[in-house]
This record gives C-alpha cells, structure tokens and sequence, in this order.
C-alpha cells in the first residue's frame, strides 16, 4: 500500500536564488534535497492500493474477507440454460485445433488475441451501451483506501470510458507467478462493488488453458448502534480446462449467463 502526496514543485529559477543567498558552504544537491523532503507535500494524504500490488494479506488489512466453502455456490450460474448452436459448437472445436499445441508457450498477449478474445467476442458483449473494455483503469475508495488499476479486461457500461463495471476477467498468463490474479481480481471488484453499491460482483481470472471463476459477496451486520459493519466472502470454482470441448463449452455457457444476468439489470433499473 502507498501514501500518494500531491506535490508542489519549485522550479529551478528558485533553487538558483535559495543557493545564492544561502551559506557558500551548502551544496546545490543538498538544497534540493530539502525542499523535496520539506516541501513536496500537500494536506490531503490518501492511502492507495493498486491492483497490482495486491495480496490477500494486504487486502485482509482494509476489509475483512475470506474464502468459503464453494460447494453449490456456482450451481446456478454453470446451469444456465442456453441453447449452444452447432455452428458455436464448432467454432470453438476449431479454436482448440488451432491452438492446442501451443497455447501453453503463448505469452500474455498470444493467449489473449489467439483465444480469449475469439471466444469473448463470440459472447458479443455490446448492447445497450454495453461493451467489453481491455486495459481500462478503474478505481474506488474502499474503507478510506482507494483502489485504483488497470484491468485486463471487463464488461462495463460506458460510452467512450467505463463507467459501471459487471463483470472482470483478469490476469492472461500462461501461470501463476509471483503476482497472484485472484487477488489482483479480488481487489477489482472490491472496488466495483463499492462503485455499483451491489453486494454481489462475479469474475474470472485466467491461468493459461484454466479459467477459474469467482463469486465475491458484500455482507452486513447491523450492530447494536445502528451502524453497518461490512464483511466479504468468495468463492473459487477449480477451474475449466478451456482446450477440453466440453469445458469450453460450458465456459462459452457460463459467459452467456454473464451477458444474461447482465441485461436482467439493465432491465430492472
């Protein structure tokens, strides 16, 4: 987590006049050491945490999450009943000829414009002001920390910039490294839940041919001064091996039921 301060910058016309008045004997370098230390400072301070840099222990120390037990959790959204045609069915039997003895060398961007994107784009997620947006920043303050990042893809609605996000994919990688996208994805819709005033947000992140989804739940207590203490819970389903037909399909199912679920809320509001 960082403390981001806004700064005042003098500029070198003022440096020169400080160094002329002052002690012969004081450098240059160290005058403006001073003034950076001293004097790029502003009154308003505010805690940030960036998508990136986010960890569950980070996270643990603004809001307090857990994961839970996922068993049925996901019964509802992996049974959405939508009609696959034979011409999807086929599309995506040719998504994996063409990329099954290759997508685990793929790098961030292959994997992304080889496969996630055909199979997204299949989705069509465009209605209603609607769209997909890749590399868009996003941020909210939550618990007074504003979480702020670049998103590796979302469904939000928006014109020309994102401005009420529904659904997050994160993370196109061939593995897991040192940064962890569940709670890189974790920390996105944290923030979209404050962004939406939603208590419920759904996600995905990817790690090279397994998508695994998530659910995150806001939940209220109500204490005895009236006041509400939030809590959040998330579910991890074990992931889809998207070069198996069956388990794209139900991938390709599952995003259907995004866009469904999606324009359900669309229609209530």
């Amino acid at each position: 987590m960082k403390i981001y301060k806004k700064e005042i910058i003098l500029g070198n016309a003022i440096i020169e006049r400080l160094v002329n008045v002052a002690d012969k004997q004081v450098i240059k370098a160290e005058i403006e050491k001073w003034i950076s230390g001293e004097y790029k400072l502003s009154d308003e301070q505010q805690k940030t945490l960036s998508f990136g840099d986010a960890t569950l222990i980070k996270l643990s120390k603004i809001v307090n999450i857990e994961q839970a037990d996922n068993d049925g959790k996901f019964d509802e959204w992996f049974s959405y009943k939508y009609e696959i045609s034979k011409e999807e069915v086929s599309y995506l039997q040719n998504l994996i000829k063409k990329n099954k003895l290759f997508l685990s060398a793929y790098n961030e961007e292959q994997l992304k414009v080889k496969f996630i994107v055909p199979v997204l784009n299949k989705v069509d997620f465009f209605f209603n002001n609607i769209k997909d947006w890749y590399e868009y920043w996003l941020s909210a303050t939550v618990n007074n920390v504003l979480f702020r990042g670049k998103t590796d893809f979302m469904i939000a609605k928006g014109i020309k910039t994102p401005v009420k996000p529904y659904f997050f994919i994160q993370e196109f990688k061939q593995s897991k490294s040192t940064a962890d996208p569940e709670d890189q994805l974790l920390a996105a819709m944290l923030a979209a839940i404050e962004l939406n005033n939603v208590n419920t947000l759904s996600g995905c992140y990817i790690i090279g041919k397994t998508w695994n989804f998530v659910i995150l739940e806001k939940l209220e207590t109500i204490l005895k001064n009236k006041k509400k203490k939030a809590r959040y819970e998330y579910f991890v389903h074990e992931g889809l091996n998207c070069l198996k037909i069956n388990e794209l399909r139900q991938i390709f199912i599952n995003m259907q039921a995004v866009k469904n679920d999606i324009k359900k809320q669309i229609k209530t509001k």
